[in-house]
């Protein structure tokens, strides 16, 4: 079935690729600053097809959605591919040594957290090189991301907690 699977990898990153596309439309307060929608599919990819398919949707995601953005090989998009695969790698070290200790919600916060610190860390070294901006923002942007890494967990894992209620 490994045509299957890519059809459902496609799939999958087609609608990363739409969310991401849509939030781009969406204002934010500090530039770079985003909900991480798509982050929903590539969690939902980890879990059910693992580390590679999950890896496979974000760099497909995060490539095509900044050339459709016209975000390409800028800072969003250097941030965005750094954020995404440190999460990615996170999410899929921790999946693969605790097996399902965590669900979506442990598993999205974990991604979000480390996505970023690894935005944070990016932006001083490549574009702010002022600690104290980076160190005064911080706390904003780690708040921001467990909120909505909470959020993209809880939507990660309601489909099947509806189909359990329904079924």
């Amino acid at each position: 079935m490994p045509s299957q699977n890519n059809v459902h990898i496609a799939l999958l990153s087609a609608y990363a690729i739409v969310l991401h596309s849509l939030e781009a439309l969406i204002p934010t307060p500090i530039p770079w600053l985003r909900l991480g929608l798509a982050n929903i599919i590539t969690l939902a990819t980890l879990i059910m097809h693992g580390f590679r398919a999950g890896m496979m949707v974000t760099l497909i995601r995060v490539f095509v959605g900044s050339m459709i953005t016209g975000t390409f090989l800028g800072p969003a998009f250097i941030l965005s591919l750094g954020g995404g695969v440190s999460s990615t790698l996170a999410m899929g070290a921790v999946r693969g040594i605790s097996g399902r200790i965590f669900g979506p919600i442990g598993f999205s916060l974990l991604g979000a957290i480390t996505h970023n610190l690894a935005q944070l860390f990016l932006a001083y070294l490549l574009f702010v090189r002022n600690l104290e901006a980076i160190i005064f923002i911080s706390p904003i942007i780690l708040l921001i991301g467990t909120i909505t890494g909470t959020f993209n967990g809880i939507a990660t894992g309601l489909p099947k907690t509806l189909s359990c209620m329904y079924t």
